[in-house]
């Protein structure tokens, strides 16, 4: 036992004498890891200085570029304004980082400065930007990495960059599109979805239809001027060139003033229907001349009249849904009464009768009439083409008129001379043309209006010195919004055949309620 005692004594001994030198390297290893530490500490200390530098050299550029933004689009923008005071009252508030002497931009103030710089002009359309905080250089270039962005109270935190996915700088990041409205043609009010654009009128046809519950009321005044001359040989020749009987050569020039009220309304939203109650006063004066009666006298007969028109009553129904690509047809039906006073009950110069032998007087109407005496239905159908800038119309009517039985006319003294059964011939038109946008408010029309005129036919005959009549004008309307619910309409046509007016002059003040 004591030998086992003795050898325990002796390792214990041996340990005790051997524990100093251990001790001693385990310190020393202990220290160097140390300082190790420190220096690392020390290096990360400096890298975070360095990222700090750069921060700052990223934020003064920011504000260098928000200045300069500043003093562009103050003067010329009131709106971003306000824009630009709530990103400084923002960025006044932001949480700067611990030891710097700036504040870091917040998400919403850097969409706003992103927005600016996009022409968007601060319109953030009710949706917050998305944008990432600002990025430092990766790490492989001797900067450490960047940052996470402290959240305001109240603000929901921002997700961080994932670890190697490359950040563009501050001035580059990226934002929710703002929703912005399409764009719109030049010269008209907003448009609706799946409705013809708006033109100048050059015509009785309206260039777009009311909508649905809106009444509009256009006063409208009308001015046509035209004259012509007629020769009319009465006699017979012996050789040619040589005339035995009378010349007679008259030359007529006429004034006629319309003056029309009219109420549209939308029955829905491709349907309109419309009233139209016009006043009208004619004058005329003919200038007469018998040749070879020994007289150089010029005799003149002026005459004129004045009251109600023909009222009238029309519908239009847009048949399709048109687009940028696609046509617009509308199709249309008017209804034109005989309420003004017709031809055959004004006095005419005539003693006993106008036609036939024994015929005395000039065989003029003393008083003019203010309608046509005839009953007629006019169908139409209009197209119309948008193409930006221009929009390209045209338009095919036909007009059918009423015959009346037992017609008589009235001469002096009282006198009825009958006339039977009279059928005025139809009417078959066309037009077209071309409207341009000016800008927002201004709109030019050209155009081209031509309608031909059929025979007129008297107890089923046709009468006797009638002919197919050929009326052709050009057409020049511009229009004007003076307000969102009042615009002015001008048009004015020139006659391009012997028997159309020489010039009509329309002005139109649709107003909207």
């Amino acid at each position: 036992m004591y030998p086992h005692i003795a050898r325990l004594g002796a390792a214990g001994l041996a340990a005790a004498l051997l524990a100093p030198p251990v001790l001693a390297q385990q310190t020393a290893v202990d220290s160097s890891s140390l300082q190790e530490n420190r220096n690392e500490l020390s290096q990360l200390k400096n890298e975070l200085a360095e990222q700090r530098a750069l921060v700052n050299r990223l934020v003064e550029e920011l504000k260098a570029q928000r200045e300069q933004l500043q003093r562009m689009q103050a003067p010329a923008t009131p709106p971003a304004t306000a824009a630009l005071a709530a990103r400084e009252r923002i960025a006044d508030d932001a949480t700067p980082l611990s030891g710097a002497p700036f504040a870091v931009p917040t998400a919403l103030a850097d969409g706003v400065l992103l927005s600016q710089q996009r022409g968007t002009g601060g319109a953030m359309s009710g949706q917050a930007p998305v944008a990432q905080p600002p990025v430092m250089p990766p790490a492989d270039s001797g900067v450490a990495a960047p940052l996470p962005p402290q959240p305001r109270p109240g603000q929901p935190n921002l997700p961080a960059p994932a670890a190697g996915q490359p950040a563009a700088p501050a001035q580059a990041q990226a934002q929710r599109p703002a929703r912005q409205d399409p764009p719109q043609q030049a010269g008209n009010a907003r448009q609706e979805p799946n409705r013809p654009p708006e033109v100048a009128p050059i015509g009785d046809q309206p260039g777009v239809l009311t909508a649905r519950g809106t009444y509009v009321l256009e006063p409208s005044v009308q001015y046509g001027y035209s004259s012509s001359n007629r020769v009319a040989l009465v006699g017979y020749t012996v050789i040619p060139a040589i005339l035995i009987g009378l010349v007679d050569v008259r030359e007529i020039k006429r004034n006629t003033f319309t003056t029309a009220i009219t109420g549209r309304t939308g029955i829905n939203n491709r349907m309109e229907v419309e009233v139209k109650v016009p006043y009208v006063y004619r004058s005329d004066a003919t200038v007469s001349r018998e040749l070879f009666t020994g007289t150089a006298v010029e005799r003149v007969f002026d005459t004129s009249g004045k009251g109600m028109g023909d009222i009238e009553l029309a519908g239009r129904y847009q048949l399709n849904n048109g687009g940028a690509d696609k046509g617009y047809y509308i199709a249309g039906l008017r209804y034109k009464s005989r309420t003004g006073r017709d031809p055959f009950e004004v006095v005419t110069d005539c003693d006993r009768r106008c036609i036939g032998e024994n015929v005395t007087g000039t065989g003029l109407p003393l008083d003019l009439p203010t309608g046509s005496g005839f009953h007629s239905l006019q169908g139409t159908l209009t197209w119309l083409y948008p193409s930006d800038p221009a929009v390209f119309f045209g338009n095919l009517s036909y007009v059918h008129n009423f015959k009346r039985e037992d017609v008589t006319r009235l001469v002096r003294n009282g006198v009825r001379e009958p006339l039977g059964t009279l059928e005025p011939g139809y009417v078959l038109g066309f037009n077209f043309g071309m409207g341009l946008a000016l800008n927002d408010k201004a709109s030019l029309s050209l155009g081209y209006d031509h309608s031909t005129i059929a025979r007129m036919k008297q107890n089923g005959e046709a009468v006797a010195g009638s002919v197919r009549t050929q009326l052709g004008t050009l057409l020049l309307g511009y229009s004007y919004r003076l307000s969102p619910k009042r615009t002015l309409n001008i048009a004015v046509g020139a006659g391009v055949t012997r028997d159309t007016p020489d010039v009509t002059l329309t002005l139109r003040v649709p107003m909207t309620f």
